[in-house]
């Protein structure tokens, strides 16, 4: 079976709750699923959680699982009637002191008191995802009076975002503080930050994380126009274990026509700090209802695995959608027509860029020679901490690394590394001069590998330490290796 290398994250809901309903997309190719925090309560997403592992252990696989936190998501009130129709050219007010259930024609109350503060005559205001456009004429303390630019249908509870960004709003909420303590007793792999404005927002995440003693990576979600800077950017990356590009209030804030060039400059950026890189929103959501892709959305998944993402996301698709299992099928079939292309094998990750750590310089090594010396089949990492299979999947290989772990929280971490097969692996009772042989032979009894391939084998001089890797071996499959 053809390996593929860009993962999928696929968002739980009321499609996707049952054992039976995970299976199928486990079986599908689903190789993280991404627990919704803006929906549901504890107890929902612990039974999910529990619901996911048994799913994944009945199907013989590992599934990292991801915590999105909702964030500080500005809306709109609610109106009387539940809807009303904005007309282009009437005044619009924005008040945060009316009352939260008597939104009319002619204003509607607010989430956000600080909005009025944040914002001048000029600046536009989009709602509903930019259905409706709003130029701010004044504010009057918390009072923000608009002219609507383009009318039409507004709802209760939905978004506001300020083109261009700049809103004070903190990344982290009250909600957020209490679901990520509720995230780390869950045991989740990932957390992801909505609404991250700079580093210091993952910095105060990375700080609460450690308060709850836990041992999850962050991931920082780009959809604010502010953090797209280029040196806002880097501390954002550097201050994470991975990002995500999403795409739906990003999109609204800087504009539909700057988001593909963004998203490329945030995917490579993000790899060549030797981060996690997702993207996401929107990918396939045509298959809430339709069990076929359109063309538009097929071309978007595959750029986005030409780009170098190490995943792309399924939101509603899986979580209400109507085809979940047949859609991450879907997903997986584009990600592997993607990927055969021969753009995809070529990288110059850090070719200019001077090394000082001995795992990484091991690992580029490794890629090298994976990309060069014909007959090179598998790569085998071994790996406590996941961090030498991760610097190798930032450079791009149609060779399948291995990451050899004897721990299972890192073999569902690297579900989401680019590239990176986890495999069960405790070298503990094993000589070390036998540990290569054996980890051979286990490639060989899975059909990985064949008499007369080679292998690729890193690992430290003393395989139970924490960042001991130093040492490259190429082996032939058949000769005595001990």
């Amino acid at each position: 079976m053809q390996l593929r290398r860009t993962k999928i994250v696929a968002t739980l809901g009321p499609a996707t709750s049952s054992i039976e309903a995970l299976r199928d997309i486990i079986r599908a190719g689903t190789d993280v699923v991404r627990l919704n925090f803006s929906h549901g309560s504890a107890e929902d997403h612990q039974q999910r959680a529990t619901n996911v592992l048994e799913a994944a252990k009945l199907e013989g696989r590992h599934v990292a699982l991801l915590a999105d936190l909702q964030g500080p998501k500005i809306r709109v009130a609610r109106f009387t009637n539940n809807k009303v129709h904005l007309n282009t050219g009437q005044e619009f007010i924005l008040d945060p002191e009316m009352d939260r259930e008597a939104g009319s024609e002619t204003a509607v109350g607010l989430d956000f008191p600080q909005l009025g503060k944040d914002l001048n005559a000029g600046d536009i205001l989009l709602l509903d995802d930019g259905r409706i456009v709003l130029e701010v004429t004044s504010t009057e303390d918390a009072k923000v009076f608009t002219k609507v630019q383009v009318g039409g249908p507004l709802s209760n509870n939905k978004g506001i975002n300020l083109q261009g960004g700049g809103l004070s709003a903190a990344a982290l909420t009250k909600k957020d503080r209490e679901d990520l303590v509720t995230a780390a007793k869950i045991g989740v792999d990932y957390i992801a930050i909505s609404f991250v404005r700079n580093a210091e927002d993952m910095h105060e995440a990375r700080a609460l994380l450690d308060a709850a003693n836990s041992n999850a990576s962050l991931v920082a979600k780009i959809e604010r126009a502010e953090a797209i800077k280029p040196e806002t950017l880097d501390g954002i990356i550097t201050a994470s274990e991975a990002v995500m590009v999403a795409r739906g209030d990003l999109a609204v804030e800087i504009g539909d026509a700057a988001l593909v060039g963004v998203q490329k400059d945030i995917i490579k950026r993000a790899r060549q700090l030797n981060r996690v890189v997702i993207t996401a929103t929107q990918m396939m959501e045509s298959m809430i209802e339709s069990p076929m892709p359109t063309r538009a959305e097929v071309s978007d998944v595959a750029n986005a695995v030409l780009d170098g993402t190490d995943a792309v996301m399924l939101s509603a698709e899986t979580a209400v959608g109507d085809y979940p299992a047949i859609t991450v099928e879907a997903m997986a079939r584009v990600c592997l027509g993607a990927e055969s292309h021969p753009s995809i094998l070529r990288s110059s990750h850090r070719l200019d860029v001077p090394i000082d750590a001995t795992d990484e310089s091991i690992a580029m090594g490794a890629m090298y020679i994976a990309n060069h010396l014909q007959g090179v089949k598998a790569i085998v990492s071994m790996t406590l901490t996941g961090a030498t299979p991760l610097l190798m999947s930032r450079l791009s290989s149609g060779i399948p690394i291995f990451a050899f772990t004897p721990l299972e929280a890192t073999q569902r971490k690297v579900c989401l590394y680019r590239g990176v097969i986890t495999h069960a692996f405790d070298s503990e009772h094993i000589e070390n001069a036998q540990i290569n042989q054996i980890a051979i032979d286990e490639l060989l009894a899975t059909g990985e590998v064949e008499d007369g391939d080679l292998v690729i084998i890193t690992k430290g001089d003393y395989t139970k330490a924490h960042g001991g890797t130093n040492t490259l071996k190429v082996v032939r499959v058949g000769n005595d290796l001990r």
